[in-house]
């Protein structure tokens, strides 16, 4: 026994180089815990469409091991091996397949499952950008957590720039109070606090619900009336009736304008890299309501 713990000692420096080998990392998730690995992760579940494109954007697509449904950008996550949705996980699936990171959607994600997973003891990132700015910080930090600054720093860099030359090209325009759809059976929309909204700021959009407490409230067509947007726009998925259903109401300003427009959702709700483009487009249909306007 006493030669056993002699050897075991004698091992220690050992030990010590072979661990030092990868200092850990540390960073702030979206919700501000902070998440440390011993090591770059290697093996990562995504919990959402959002977080696939983010970690794929950061160079670390082929870190991914699980994903969840609607995760299929780009094209190589559509083969991606999934454990559930946003809102239920297969846990077995989960343990099975031995992640050492797990990147969580805040709001499309319930506590107890969230507590689930933390009780596993894998570490989680929890990811939700509230600003376009966020985008391009959140890869920065998933680059840091895999490894891949490399690939992270230039793709956020990029995104950066993008969005700052739209601010540029759109911000100073005269402002559009607008309606933003996000389902219409029943009537959801966001708040000031969403993504969506920061996007809409950029472009000079003004959010006629953004003093709404809850993030998606729903609301009524009586108080969509009463606010009579100059512009409403919907999305391309999970709609059934689209913006048409104000086209009866011919009075709104939108309807006489001929102001409602469609946009592709999972440009701009994603809160990935390819906001750029769904916030691109946005700018372009608000600066085509502002040509609509009638002396």
């Amino acid at each position: 026994m006493k030669l056993r713990l002699k050897r075991c000692i004698a091992l220690l420096p050992l030990l010590a180089c072979a661990t030092s080998t990868h200092a850990a990392i540390s960073v702030r998730d979206d919700d501000g815990n902070l998440v440390t690995l011993a090591k770059p992760a290697q093996r990562i579940i995504a919990m959402a469409p959002h977080v696939t494109e983010l970690l794929f954007a950061a160079g670390g697509g082929d870190k991914i091991v699980g994903t969840v449904s609607y995760s299929d950008y780009p094209e190589a996550a559509k083969k991606l091996p999934r454990v559930g949705d946003n809102r239920l996980v297969d846990m077995e699936r989960v343990i099975a397949m031995k992640p050492d990171l797990i990147v969580v959607w805040l709001h499309g994600s319930s506590e107890r499952q969230i507590e689930t997973l933390r009780q596993l003891g894998i570490p989680l990132f929890h990811s939700e950008p509230h600003t376009l700015e966020g985008i391009a910080d959140s890869m920065l930090r998933l680059g840091q957590l895999m490894g891949t600054e490399n690939v992270a720093q230039p793709a956020a860099a990029e995104i950066s720039r993008q969005f700052a030359a739209l601010a540029r090209q759109y911000s100073n325009r005269p402002p559009v109070r607008m309606f933003y759809q996000v389902w219409d059976k029943p009537l959801y929309t966001l708040n000031g606090s969403s993504i969506v909204s920061d996007a809409m700021r950029l472009c000079g959009g003004v959010n006629i619900f953004a003093d709404q407490k809850v993030t998606a409230p729903v609301v009524s067509t009586e108080a969509v009336l009463q606010a009579d947007p100059e512009a409403i726009f919907g999305t391309s998925e999970k709609n059934y009736g689209g913006v048409n259903l104000w086209r009866p109401y011919a009075t709104m300003k939108a309807v006489r304008n001929d102001n409602l427009y469609t946009l592709n959702g999972e440009l701009l709700n994603r809160a990935g890299p390819r906001m750029v483009a769904g916030t691109t487009a946005l700018c372009e249909k608000l600066e085509l309501a502002r040509q609509h306007r009638k002396n």
